[in-house]
């Protein structure tokens, strides 16, 4: 039987819980995104808006208040909400990203509703469908079908999810504005200079640097296409 809690000792570091306190913490469900970069929309609530203060409080406002990841509505406290989720609160009209800080902790950043419909999603996969449409499989578990064969693995496209429509496609290629979300320049935004096979070359502040290729995530062009602070 799987247990409804974690031990906080043994949560990941991206969690933004402090590890002295209560014992135990909420157990996320199985989703889209893996345990560590998301968190349970309890933990959202209760460690990081502060919209709840138990977890009674957050049963009742999953239940009556209609909070949105996403844009689909979301009743169990266990759901993970990853990184650039958008979760919505209907009622106060909230909208909140789930973000990297730069202590490379998840946190949630208030951002206008002319962005809370948009998302960048990265490529992961390609599948080749009926009539030779072919279906793009996104890090978060969405997928989209395209007739363009100009999209590939580790680009990222620009998601409106209300309609299901790609916005813009960001490549993974050079002069492209990325954000880091594994390694030790996780949370860094910088600019693309150069692919060498595995390697990324990039550029932040002037200075230059070297990571793995698929730790890059393309988030815009010139600049971000999305709020980050």
């Amino acid at each position: 039987m799987t247990k409804n809690h974690l031990k906080r000792l043994i949560v990941p570091k991206t969690w933004p819980i402090q590890k002295k306190g209560l014992v135990f913490v909420t157990r996320p469900e199985l989703g889209a995104h893996s345990r560590d970069v998301s968190i349970p929309i309890s933990v959202l609530l209760r460690q990081v808006t502060g919209h709840a203060k138990t977890l009674k409080e957050v049963k009742f406002i999953l239940t009556n208040k209609g909070v949105k990841v996403d844009g689909k509505k979301r009743t169990s406290f266990k759901y993970p909400v990853g990184f650039f989720d958008v979760v919505t609160f209907e009622e106060i009209k909230e909208n909140y990203r789930i973000i990297f800080g730069k202590n490379c902790k998840l946190k949630a950043i208030k951002i206008d509703a002319k962005e809370a419909n948009i998302k960048p999603c990265k490529i992961t996969s390609k599948t080749i469908i009926k009539k030779g449409q072919m279906q793009l499989n996104l890090y978060d578990g969405k997928n989209i079908c395209v007739n363009d064969k100009k999209y590939k693995v580790g680009d990222s496209v620009l998601l409106d999810f209300e309609k299901n429509e790609i916005k813009d496609h960001l490549p993974l290629q050079k002069g492209m504005t990325v954000f880091f979300t594994s390694g030790k320049h996780m949370a860094t935004v910088g600019k693309i200079e150069d692919i060498e096979d595995t390697t990324l070359v990039f550029t932040v502040g002037g200075n230059t640097y070297r990571t793995r290729k698929d730790y890059a995530f393309v988030i815009g062009k010139d600049k971000a296409a999305i709020k980050l602070e």
